[in-house]
């Protein structure tokens, strides 16, 4: 074991001890360091980081500087103890400040994409991303909330999830359609056959049988979309699977608008289902799919015609 690799899982030991879960800041440390090994470098350099930082070249600038703040952390404290470790200066590789447009499925394309990894070769593989996707797109849970899943909390008798540890540190339960819950059951039947002694309790499950991790997911997910054969027209963002938690919202609020609900009052449940830390962030939806914002004038109009 190199010193890094061993000072890296004692870093990652003391953050866990203090109650941080580290999921995917662990899986990004743990393909750091191994950067960093099959270059044989005996430390870290700010050129170093920056080049793992920045993989891949055509990902989201944000998903580049979570990547570089996963691993700053760490680097700081290896400098703690050598200085001739160099860490990273904040601002290096920036958010840029903005949302990325989404790209929003059709209910056809998101059949496409299930059919898709139902084609899969590796038959865990195709069980798991088919549920996987299938299930971002009926809750719209973020990718890493559905990665974290565990066993225990998929109570499948109940039709509840309970999601823990969220991006806001809170956890919530996600009530499941019958229809939801009688595939997720057959989903973990299947997974239990195909992998009966896996190496973590998660719920959706890796090829090895480890826990899904990002560029794992991401990876396939592109396999999914060109075998589904959907693209972005010129000028519309790429798609990616995180779109999928904006097209669960963006159909909510459509559906709500096309059934004359009061979207107002119903927003706030939206928000709590999503793990949004308030409606306002809920809100944002109105903005980014313009179908919504004609809905939502639409609404507007035909109140002030209704007044006297």
């Amino acid at each position: 074991m190199s010193a890094i690799r061993e000072a890296a899982a004692e870093y990652l030991a003391l953050r866990r001890s203090t109650g941080y879960k580290y999921y995917v800041e662990g899986l990004l440390i743990g393909h750091f360091v191994d950067f960093l090994e099959e270059r044989g470098a005996e430390h870290v350099t700010v050129g170093a980081a920056l080049e793992w930082a920045a993989m891949p070249a055509d990902a989201d600038p944000a998903w580049h500087a979570s990547r570089l703040s996963a691993v700053r952390s760490l680097i700081r404290h290896l400098a703690a103890s050598d200085s001739r470790h160099q860490v990273p200066p904040p601002g290096l590789l920036p958010r840029r400040g903005h949302r990325v447009t989404p790209y929003l499925y059709s209910p056809e394309e998101i059949t496409a994409l299930a059919r898709a990894a139902r084609s899969l070769g590796h038959p865990l593989r195709a069980a798991v991303f088919e549920h996987f996707v299938a299930l971002m797109a009926v809750t719209g849970l973020r990718t890493g909330e559905a990665m974290a899943l565990d066993r225990d909390d998929a109570d499948l008798d109940a039709g509840i999830l309970v999601v823990r540890g969220t991006k806001f540190g809170k956890s919530r339960l996600l009530p499941l359609h019958p229809a939801v819950t009688a595939r997720l059951r057959a989903y973990a039947r299947r997974r239990d056959e195909l992998c009966p002694h896996p190496a973590v309790p998660a719920f959706f499950l890796s090829g090895i049988g480890t826990r899904l991790n990002h560029p794992n997911a991401s990876t396939t997910f592109n396999t999914l979309l060109a075998a589904a054969g959907i693209s972005a027209p010129p000028g519309v963002p790429k798609p990616r699977l995180y779109d999928l938690r904006h097209t669960f919202a963006v159909a909510t609020l459509a559906r709500w608008y096309a059934e004359g609900r009061d979207v107002a009052h119903h927003l706030p449940a939206l928000s709590t289902y999503m793990g949004h830390v308030s409606p306002a962030s809920t809100y944002w939806y109105l903005h980014a799919c313009p179908q919504l914002m004609t809905a939502a004038a639409q609404r507007l109009e035909d109140a002030w015609k209704e007044t006297p």
